[in-house]
């Protein structure tokens, strides 16, 4: 059974970055599409960024665009979401998400998504 676990999130002030972590158990982790989201408190789970099975393609919700990267190490079974310049509206528990349709391509819709992390909470302080 495929697992999904985030690591990183913690207390940060604004300006600050943090790096996030999902570690993938299972071996096809290489052709899952990721995808990373954030739910604030009190509000839906909103769209952050994804990434295709190759690592070569991404998007990114215009909120974050130039702050945010994402990447995936397809020989570790990890994927990160590298966050810079955070600010206080960033605030969220940040959710790292697998769509294991082989070789697709990326997407933004909690709704092409089967798999899901328990969340990690990232706080950024003004």
């Amino acid at each position: 059974q495929v697992q999904l676990k985030e690591s990183g999130g913690g207390l940060v002030q604004t300006g600050g970055s943090l790096r996030l972590s999902c570690a993938v158990s299972g071996r096809s982790f290489s052709v899952y599409s990721m995808g990373w989201f954030r739910q604030p408190l009190g509000k839906e789970r909103q769209f952050v960024g994804a990434i295709d099975w190759t690592g070569e393609r991404t998007y990114y919700t215009d909120s974050v665009k130039g702050r945010f990267t994402i990447s995936r190490d397809n020989d570790q079974n990890m994927a990160y979401l590298q966050m810079n310049n955070l600010e206080p509206e960033d605030t969220a528990v940040y959710y790292c998400a697998a769509n294991t349709a082989a070789n697709g391509p990326y997407y933004t819709s909690v709704a092409n998504y089967a798999l899901w992390g328990q969340g990690t909470l990232v706080t950024v302080s003004s």
